[in-house]
């Protein structure tokens, strides 16, 4: 059912993973250090760098016999977003509601012309009924 890579039932190896784990950090390392700075919070501009990462962190993970993810390995993927991420801020937009001098006639337009509109389809069905 699992071909090599289903972690072993004697145990974890943890000291072998972490040393490991560099290795794949390492790769990644590269490559990010290959795009611009600017790239780096664009999510879009590293992704598959990213995956292969992870791809990498299970596999070694898993080669000693270790589950992926576990503590170990969620600190090693930290220090790594630590080190490329931290410069990367979630803006978050604050929303106000204009004021009512905005709001009012932003609400109040649709449903007049809602209104005028169904008012002017119902004279001009009935005018066309004068007309047959």
């Amino acid at each position: 059912l699992c071909v090599g890579s289903c972690p072993r039932v004697d145990g974890c190896d943890e000291t072998r993973m972490m040393e490991k784990l560099p290795r794949c950090g390492k790769a990644f390392a590269d490559v990010m250090q290959e795009l611009d700075i600017w790239k780096w919070c664009n999510l879009s501009e590293f992704i598959v760098y990213y995956e292969i990462f992870t791809a990498c962190t299970e596999v070694e993970t898993n080669t000693v016999g270790c589950y992926w993810p576990n503590h170990l390995a969620e600190g090693f993927i930290t220090r790594i977003h630590r080190q490329f991420f931290s410069n990367c801020t979630v803006e978050r937009t604050h929303w106000e509601d204009p004021p009512d001098e905005i709001l009012i006639p932003l609400i109040t337009a649709p449903i007049l012309l809602t209104v005028a509109m169904a008012g002017l389809v119902l004279w001009c069905s009935r005018s066309s009924d004068k007309l047959r």
